[in-house]
């Protein structure tokens, strides 16, 4: 069997403003590091082989707190990177809707109907690069338990693509909250998902709670 843990970078500067990053970049709030601890220590009595993780820098140092004392190598992935979003990098959510109201409820409501700006990528694109990758990875790695840390639009893409859905039911719950842990079981043509998106580890104050809930 192989078992894959899925999760997504903790909080970052840009998170917390509302502001898309795609592969651009920023860096972790105290809170965002607090999320990768809290899964660190959720995870320190799981034996995990390897740890795959987005190049990009808010998932490969959630990556690095995630593994805590493990002497094992984080190797980055470019297959792993967020969804490329050209011209909306940057942006606050106003902002891209200035750039085009209908575009932007398709982003958010009807992927299918995503036009990306600039040398953005659309959601099916993204959606066979995850798939790819992670399939790539599970073949390297059969029978290991591997940890992947990437970010809510690839790992929902993979999700959809591993259960043959439609792209347009792509933000359909569970939401991929930072840190949540995602595990999925391979076993020869078969798999199961015992969790998605859990959120058990997490520790909110009620304050923070009620913001980030």
């Amino acid at each position: 069997m192989t078992k894959l843990y899925l999760t997504r970078h903790g909080e970052t500067e840009w998170n917390r403003k509302g502001i898309m990053q795609g592969w651009g970049d920023s860096p972790l709030t105290d809170l965002g590091i607090e999320q990768a601890e809290w899964l660190r220590d959720r995870m320190k009595n799981i034996h995990i082989d390897v740890i795959y993780t987005s190049p990009i820098g808010r998932a490969y140092n959630t990556a690095k707190i995630v593994n805590g004392d493990r002497n094992i190598e984080l190797i980055p992935h470019d297959g792993l990177k967020e969804i490329r979003i050209g011209g909306w990098e940057g942006l606050d959510q106003e902002e891209m809707k200035a750039m085009g109201e209908e575009n932007y409820y398709n982003f958010w409501n009807v992927p299918s109907k995503y036009i990306p700006t600039g040398n953005g990528e659309n959601f099916l694109e993204v959606r066979e690069r995850a798939f790819n990758a992670i399939n790539e990875i599970l073949e390297k790695e059969k029978g290991k338990t591997i940890l992947i840390v990437t970010h809510t639009i690839t790992l929902k893409s993979y999700l959809s693509a591993l259960e043959k859905r439609d792209i347009d039911t792509l933000w359909e719950p569970p939401f991929i909250k930072q840190t949540s842990l995602t595990e999925i079981n391979f076993n020869e043509d078969k798999y199961e998902i015992p969790l998605i998106a859990c959120m058990e580890h997490h520790k909110y104050s009620r304050k923070e709670y009620n913001e980030f809930k």
